[in-house]
């Protein structure tokens, strides 16, 4: 078993007044391989000035990392298939939507993977087949519903 950090800083700025929400919301992730990347609350949900365009926002680290995920396993499953992939671009899409009970939620998240081979690409089968594999490695994935 493997456990994963992340450290979450944010800190209110003296002139704010936080009990009346007018607060910013941009904080910082700040991972152990020594990245740290600028976050706040989607500016979808947040309007400016409390929210920080320039930030990460959680539904989008989500999208992120579901994509990133997928491409990881893909290109293992490639390689072990014998196909070199030369590149590979997912312009990724989550919506943000509301269930049955009302409560918000990333209902749907869509990739759209763009792969450039080196030689022999795969046919329709064999890549319908790489993705599938991948969809069902992935341990984001296999963690939402």
């Amino acid at each position: 078993m493997s456990s994963y950090t992340a450290t979450i800083r944010w800190a209110a700025k003296p002139d704010e007044q936080f009990t009346k929400g007018q607060y910013s919301r941009a904080h910082e992730w700040a991972f152990d391989g020594g990245a740290v990347v600028p976050a706040s609350a989607s500016p979808h949900i947040v309007p400016a000035p409390w929210s920080d365009l320039g930030g990460v926002d959680p539904e989008e680290a989500f999208v992120a990392a579901l994509s990133s995920c997928h491409m990881l396993f893909f290109l293992d499953f490639a390689k072990r298939g014998g196909f070199a992939v030369a590149a590979y671009v997912d312009d990724a899409e989550g919506v943000l939507g509301k269930l049955a009970d009302g409560r918000m939620a990333m209902t749907r998240v869509t990739l759209r993977p763009q792969i450039q081979w080196d030689g022999l690409a795969p046919d329709a089968a064999a890549l319908a087949e790489l993705h599938d594999k991948a969809h069902h490695a992935c341990f984001i994935a296999n963690s939402v519903t």
